[in-house]
């Protein structure tokens, strides 16, 4: 990949946004092909407002893109696949998908309520800890086999943000590029 140009990434954060020690924000800062999806509001989430957002962002893409969800924004990816239809990706890379059904899950997160378990017409890998305080290992096979992704357990690694340590993250890089060149 390294001659090869960098493909068109979407990133998409979840609650709260991915401060500036998230892996999101080292690749987008990394990679000039790499554009985050801007929601209004990161810490109160309207599900139709942020899925309105990310179609437009993905319309607004010159080329069909990847998209590199973190959390809620997995959620994002799998409701606007449902509302939308899904069509204009070449994939979905979602990263340590929250549990939005949990009972302890952040209220500012319950608009979105119901995890949508639709498979999308795209392809998807799911990259998950094995110790993650927003999913149970259960949970996230079962997120895994409904959307019809493969899945990667990465070990103890918490919510997989900035505040687990995973900031540059120079191998979850390497699976969405090695994604990204499946796809």
């Amino acid at each position: 990949m390294a001659n090869a140009p960098t493909p068109l990434v979407l990133t998409i954060p979840g609650l709260w946004s991915s401060g500036p020690l998230h892996w999101q924000t080292h690749w987008e800062a990394k990679h000039p092909s790499f554009r985050r999806v801007q929601q209004r509001d990161f810490d109160h989430p309207d599900r139709d407002e942020w899925v309105a957002t990310l179609d437009s962002a993905v319309r607004a893409c010159p080329t069909p893109p990847i998209l590199a969800a973190h959390s809620l924004g997995c959620s994002l990816v799998g409701q606007w696949a449902i509302d939308c239809g899904g069509r204009g990706v070449r994939g979905a890379f979602l990263v340590a998908p929250s549990d939005l059904e949990a009972p302890d899950y952040p209220i500012e997160g319950r608009s979105f309520a119901k995890m949508p378990l639709a498979k999308p017409p795209f392809p998807s890998i799911v990259v998950a800890s094995t110790n993650d305080q927003y999913v149970s290992n259960d949970r996230a096979r079962l997120f895994a086999n409904a959307w019809g992704s493969r899945l990667v357990f990465i070990g103890d690694a918490g919510h997989i943000n900035g505040a687990s340590g995973y900031g540059p993250w120079p191998e979850g890089e390497r699976m969405l590029l090695d994604f990204c060149d499946e796809c």
